[in-house]
């Protein structure tokens, strides 16, 4: 039995952590890579900075695009005097549901003719991935493995991992090539445990800006289902990589066309710039009309003590962009001309590094895609400083 003063010893223990300060001896964590760079941009006052870091479209002049048809819709929504700022429902915006499902799986699509697609608005990109591996915790046993490509954008397995999920990778990224590792990427996948999820970038991947082609995707959807794996795409860049959503969304709808049960976080932040606005959904491909009726119940039971309901504004410019002819028209030819300039912009690259005569072939900066490029340039330490 303790003693009289080996109790009071415990007490005064005890005592002193309750009467600590809360948090006293919490450490400063790391800044997150990318938004930590932008904040140390913003800081610098050298006029000939550039930042290379957040995936984020600017001008010549380095500054945030705004797209001229958001700004005519913004126009037209606040000249409508039955707007309301009232909550919207648990899954959000109903029209820009149902257009964003359409822009997404297409006209034609079988899914969405049968009822069996269901969806929620959510907070952009990453809150329809984080709603998307929310939702596959509840169903998946918890040993299920996410794989991603190797490398990918970084907060793909952080999301994943907090919703409780183990992540590895697949190879994509070939370094010494600088191209797609597609062999290493197949063997990767069937060897993956039976079941397991397989995230996939739609197009414009991020970050190497290398693609799979039509064949490709073929090859990679016989392996999926070989394996009895689900396909969860995060399409982030529909008609920012080529300029043409139909072919941007390519990918998805050789799946869905093939029957496959999937998931699809869909992001307007960049075909729209609606960086700040928080405008995406998350899709779920079910395999029937009823089923999909029961799951977006349990999509909303996710949502609703997450954020409750999404945000209206982004909702409404896309819903009204993408249900009015005119803007829509004029919207696709935004995207074409950002798109093409991106693509100008590689090509320029390629050509300053050739005349400087570079030492290396850099051909693979054009043959790359979208806003990200892997160049091939490695950092090494102890090098001697570059001539000028």
């Amino acid at each position: 039995r303790r003693s009289t003063s080996q109790m009071q010893t415990a007490q005064n223990r005890i005592n002193k952590i309750l009467g600590a300060p809360f948090f006293a001896d919490v450490e400063q964590a790391p800044p997150d890579a990318v938004f930590g760079i932008k904040n140390l941009y913003s800081k610098d006052k050298d006029p000939n900075k550039i930042n290379l870091s957040v995936g984020a479209y600017r001008d010549n002049q380095g500054k945030p695009y705004l797209l001229e048809v958001v700004r005519k819709a913004e126009e037209l929504l606040v000249q409508d005097s039955k707007r309301s700022k009232e909550y919207l429902s648990i899954d959000g915006h109903g029209e820009f549901k149902h257009l964003s499902q359409k822009l997404v799986f297409g006209d034609d699509s079988k899914a969405l003719q049968e009822g069996r697609v269901c969806s929620a608005q959510c907070l952009s990109g990453t809150g329809s991935l984080r709603v998307g591996f929310e939702f596959l915790a509840q169903f998946f046993p918890r040993k299920t493995c996410v794989y991603s490509s190797k490398p990918t954008w970084g907060n793909q397995n952080t999301v994943a991992m907090k919703s409780g999920f183990v992540c590895k990778s697949y190879r994509y990224w070939n370094p010494a090539q600088r191209n797609l590792d597609f062999k290493g990427m197949m063997q990767d996948i069937e060897s993956a445990p039976r079941g397991s999820i397989i995230l996939l970038h739609a197009c414009a991947h991020n970050p190497t800006g290398v693609d799979l082609s039509p064949t490709q995707w073929t090859e990679i959807m016989q392996v999926i289902q070989k394996r009895h794996h689900f396909p969860f795409f995060d399409a982030a860049y529909l008609g920012f990589a080529t300029g043409d959503l139909d072919n941007d969304a390519q990918a998805i709808r050789m799946f869905e066309k093939a029957g496959f049960q999937m998931l699809v976080a869909q992001s307007y932040a960049k075909n729209f710039g609606l960086y700040g606005e928080r405008a995406g959904c998350i899709h779920v491909v079910a395999p029937n009309v009823e089923s999909a009726k029961a799951l977006s119940s349990h999509v909303k039971l996710i949502i609703r003590p997450m954020y409750s309901n999404p945000p209206r504004h982004g909702a409404e410019i896309v819903a009204k962009v993408l249900s009015t002819p005119s803007l829509f028209a004029k919207w696709k030819e935004e995207i074409k001309i950002m798109s093409g300039r991106i693509i100008t912009m590689r090509k320029a690259l390629r050509d300053e590094l050739v005349k400087l005569e570079t030492p290396g072939n850099w051909d693979h900066i054009v043959s790359q895609i979208g806003m990200f490029s892997f160049t091939g340039v490695v950092y090494v330490t102890n090098a001697p400083p570059p001539p000028f």
